[in-house]
């Protein structure tokens, strides 16, 4: 049964109003703020819906931006011409890149952010963009047709019976789908504190036939800066030479703020486990699953019975504000034992909540029920993308997010869709898990999960990403233009390097050396010194990493040519003698692309694409006729 069949291009009731646009976008969070973004870059007339316009690109949980491989992540989003980087380099008030002391595939920028300067930043963005109208509306059901096999978008219906008609929409709900907060025993509706919850769309999904099933996330409390003894902690300082995320910004000027470290101790893992039977989680009274990689501490004291501490992080939630957010300790435990707790920890022992943790159960949409542009396999022209896909972080969200306006827009007028592999990006890499090998857990991108990360560095996704994006629509010529020059002054510098001769051969050969400093570079070859630091980062890199890119490359090719072996979408895996039934299964529900998506669905194994492989290029003829009825 259809969520709302429609067939007639007027309302449904005499006092309905109706409006068309090309993409509508349900949900203006971090997803939602990157799709309408996205959708009106490329030309569309966008209809961003919001429950709530005060909450316009909130960040419910953590005030920062970026961190391990998400830091890589707000970078792409950069590249292409999004709006994250440069929201976070306007309202950061401490910048740290992560792992300098490792190789340059591992380091990470983060930033912690003035909260409400963050969203009030993304707020005041979207209301000014060209082509998206910003609308406080309740969603409640999907306005589908049937279009021959397959059911086809034709917008949404809002709370008070107004229809916003459009050929494409995208989904970014976020935790608000039939969401349900728990502190303790105590349970409220909302997908976040203050806020209500969302039931319609869920009905909807239902109806038209997708798996819905259930995740939690928690959050921390906040304690008033005033009330801490912040001389009984460590002080954790931000870099002295803080980096923008975006590629328009040379640096960071405005002063940082100091975050703080303490930690926990055997007194309050004692407490937590003397009321682990009011915690949610180990009451029964909650039995969806968690992020594993952002665990309470419930689940710290439990898992890591033979850690003595945890390290937490206070970290401020703004300049003008003393909330300040405790970095490791999400909870829904009971509020009496939350304010315990806070007596046990170092420099919090007079500490006053301001806001108490809890956690949030809601619907999400397996992934593996949507293709590589996040369009669903179901309902012709509808995206989701965030939360709903079963992923946590605002940088996952806004990814998708970017990718699912992007593909609207483009299905809209008839173009085909952008799709990033995974030796692209990392946005690449996060839709290909997604989609082809789906989650089990909130999804949390790392660098481990990128096979190419050594290409896929936090300085280059504009050298990976732009020049595409700008083909498509999504960057100005004014990015593009310092794209080109920053090419150009890399090529040039390296050109210089490797036609100067140096004690034991080229520059180049000398710079390859890891002991070999710049400063010793241009010495040797003053005009060097002319180069900014984000050319200098390149060349080095681009010279001294060269045999192990090359190597990458060689890998890359031999996945470019698996996919290039494309798979019909009509192809029928029943008719393969001798395929695994777990097999057919797995691959009819996911519809791989190509042979090299199909060989990363989990549990297909390497027989199971070989017989697939086999059939492709030699299908089985069909049965002649008997002789007698034949003509």
């Amino acid at each position: 049964m259809l969520a709302k069949t429609i067939l007639m291009a007027t309302p449904s009731s005499p006092s309905a109003c109706l409006y068309e646009f090309d993409v509508v976008v349900v949900g203006a969070g971090h997803a939602g703020t990157e799709a309408a973004a996205a959708a009106a870059r490329l030309g569309a007339k966008v209809a961003l819906l919001t429950g709530n316009l005060d909450t316009v690109g909130q960040m419910s949980c953590n005030p920062a931006i970026g961190g391990v491989a998400k830091g890589q992540i707000v970078r792409e989003i950069d590249a292409l011409g999004g709006l994250m980087g440069q929201a976070i380099d306007a309202t950061g008030i401490q910048f740290r890149l992560l792992n300098r002391r490792k190789g340059p595939a591992m380091h990470s920028p983060r930033a912690q952010a003035d909260k409400r300067g963050y969203q009030m930043a993304i707020k005041e963005t979207i209301e000014n963009y060209p082509g998206i109208h910003l609308v406080q509306e309740l969603v409640e059901d999907l306005l589908v047709e049937q279009d021959g096999p397959r059911a086809r978008i034709r917008g949404v219906l809002t709370r008070g019976d107004a229809h916003y008609r459009a050929d494409t929409v995208v989904l970014t709900t976020g935790t608000f789908l039939q969401a349900i907060m728990h502190t303790g025993e105590a349970k409220t509706e909302g997908g976040r504190a203050g806020e209500g919850t969302t039931k319609g769309i869920s009905g909807a999904l239902t109806r038209l036939g997708f798996e819905l099933r259930r995740f939690k996330t928690g959050t921390p409390p906040r304690l008033n800066a005033k009330s801490i003894d912040f001389a009984a902690t460590e002080l954790q300082p931000g870099d002295d030479d803080p980096q923008p995320f975006s590629y328009l910004n040379s640096g960071i000027t405005t002063p940082q703020i100091p975050c703080y470290i303490t930690y926990t101790n055997s007194a309050v893992h004692d407490l937590i486990r003397a009321n682990l039977h009011r915690a949610p989680m180990y009451s029964g009274q909650i039995n969806s699953t968690g992020p594993r990689y952002c665990p309470s501490i419930e689940d710290k004291v439990v898992r890591f019975a033979d850690k003595d501490r945890h390290q937490l992080f206070l970290e401020p939630e703004g300049r003008s504000t003393t909330e300040v957010y405790v970095n490791g300790i999400s909870t829904s435990l009971p509020r009496d034992v939350q304010d315990s707790i806070m007596r046990l920890i170092p420099g919090l022992e007079n500490s006053q909540i301001m806001r108490y943790g809890y956690a949030v159960e809601y619907d999400y949409s397996p992934p593996d029920q949507l293709t590589p542009s996040l369009e669903t396999k179901l309902v012709d022209g509808l995206f989701l993308a965030g939360q709903i896909n079963g992923t946590t972080g605002y940088e996952e969200a806004g990814a998708q997010g970017l990718l699912a306006g992007a593909n609207a827009a483009l299905k809209a007028k008839g173009s085909e869709p952008l799709i990033l592999t995974r030796d692209s990006s990392y946005m690449g890499v996060l839709v290909d898990d997604l989609v082809t090998r789906g989650v089990d857990e909130p999804y949390r991108m790392f660098t481990s999960r990128a096979e190419y990360r050594l290409l896929l560095r936090q300085d280059n996704a504009d050298r990976r990403l732009t020049k595409l994006g700008h083909e498509l629509g999504l960057v100005d010529n004014a990015r593009h233009a310092l794209l080109v020059e920053k090419e150009a002054a890399i090529a040039a510098a390296k050109e210089q390097i490797e036609t100067s001769r140096m004690e034991g051969g080229t520059g180049t050969k000398h710079l390859r050396r890891t002991a070999t400093t710049w400063e010793e570079m241009c010495g040797h070859i003053p005009e060097l010194k002319a180069y900014s630091p984000t050319v200098v980062d390149q060349v080095v890199w681009d010279i001294r990493y060269e045999g192990y890119v090359s190597r990458q490359q060689m890998q890359i090719d031999r996945q470019q040519r698996m996919s290039q072996k494309r798979i019909p979408s009509t192809f029928s895996y029943e008719r393969i003698r001798g395929l695994r039934t777990e097999a057919k299964q797995k691959l009819s529900r996911i519809q791989p692309l190509n042979i090299d998506q199909a060989g990363r669905i989990s549990g297909i194994t390497p027989a199971d694409i070989a017989l697939v492989l086999a059939h492709l290029e030699n299908p089985p003829k069909p049965p002649s006729a008997p002789e007698d009825l034949r003509v």
